[in-house]
């Protein structure tokens, strides 16, 4: 069976929808399947397959491994996560009130996963969608002055890990070891220092835009409008501000010459998302799988019991996509 015989739905403002019925076990179905799911992902850059019995991790697992492998295990963290198996996660343990900006998993980092695959064991009473946004719509809809500098310059990200604030270094890196992590960091381009209480604070600088390895479409990836001070909720960002200063925010994000990036291109940036943003409210069962270089995502408010697991799968390395500019 080809993809263009699957039963997709295209909806304007959602995400292309596979109903499957009849499915007996869902590892079974979707190695069947696999390269036409692969198909209409590259085709779509997302996919929602609806009807699968997904109802466990150990199931999940199995789907993912067989779509994505290698998974890629979770490195510099910005929010908790619970590890079900190796490689299979919780969804970022982030406030239900609060959003989760638009933006590409682990574009901070060297490599990074080529395809995000999500799956709902419980859906929210209400909320909580993970949308998605064509990345390439996004470039080509933002000010050409902008893009040409954040061409020019890249981006950069500023974190301090530390027991108080954030995610502590032991649990981003996966060691307490100071030397493990200053490798770490060394091996993947990133500027580090210790302070006197056990913290770290990192330096990076990434690409903002780069070219997806399959298709060659220049895309606009990164976290610029989410690990960003602007979108912290405002008593929380006042209260980290008095307590730490602007520069012990846990996450901040720059252009990459290191000058702030003001309150107004973020909100731009968050603008143009939603004018791009395709959503679908989850159901239990549901898969989902993202191209996560053509497309950004997000997780939006929510209220109820939430249950999405998560695989960072086919990594891909940022020198493969034609950077334009040098990591530090």
């Amino acid at each position: 069976m080809s993809a263009s015989e699957l039963d997709v739905q295209l909806t304007e403002g959602k995400p292309a929808i596979l109903h499957v019925d009849g499915a007996a076990e869902a590892a079974t179905w979707v190695a069947e399947h696999r390269d036409q799911l692969r198909s209409l992902v590259d085709q779509h850059g997302a996919l929602l397959v609806r009807g699968l019995p997904l109802a466990d991790a150990a199931g999940f697992g199995r789907v993912a491994r067989d779509l994505a492998a290698p998974l890629l295990p979770e490195r510099e963290a910005f929010a908790r996560r619970w590890t079900y198996e190796d490689g299979i996660y919780s969804s970022s343990k982030w406030p239900p009130n609060q959003p989760m900006c638009m933006h590409h998993e682990l574009s901070y980092t060297l490599e990074f996963p080529g395809l995000m695959v999500f799956s709902c064991l419980g859906a929210p009473t209400s909320g909580g969608v993970t949308g998605v946004a064509d990345a390439a719509a996004v470039l080509e809809a933002l000010p050409a002055d902008l893009v040409e500098r954040f061409e020019r310059e890249g981006w950069q990200l500023v974190r301090n890990y530390n027991e108080m604030v954030g995610v502590p270094w032991q649990e981003a890196f996966g060691t307490e070891d100071r030397a493990e992590v200053e490798r770490y960091c060394r091996d993947n381009s990133i500027e580090f220092e210790w302070d006197g209480v056990d913290g770290l604070r990192t330096k990076q600088r990434r690409s903002a835009i780069i070219s997806h390895p399959g298709s060659g479409a220049r895309v606009w990836f990164n976290q610029v409008a989410f690990l960003n001070e602007w979108t912290i909720d405002p008593e929380v960002r006042d209260y980290l501000l008095m307590e730490f200063g602007p520069d012990g925010l846990p996450f901040n994000s720059r252009y990459g010459s290191g000058a702030p990036i003001g309150e107004d291109v973020v909100a731009l940036l968050n603008k143009v998302y939603e004018e791009h943003t395709r959503r679908e409210p989850w159901q239990a069962g549901d898969l989902m799988l993202v191209d996560n270089i053509a497309q950004a995502h997000s997780r939006e408010p929510y209220e109820g019991a939430r249950e999405v697991l998560v695989a960072m799968g086919d990594p891909v390395r940022l020198a493969d996509c034609s950077p334009t500019v040098s990591s530090f």
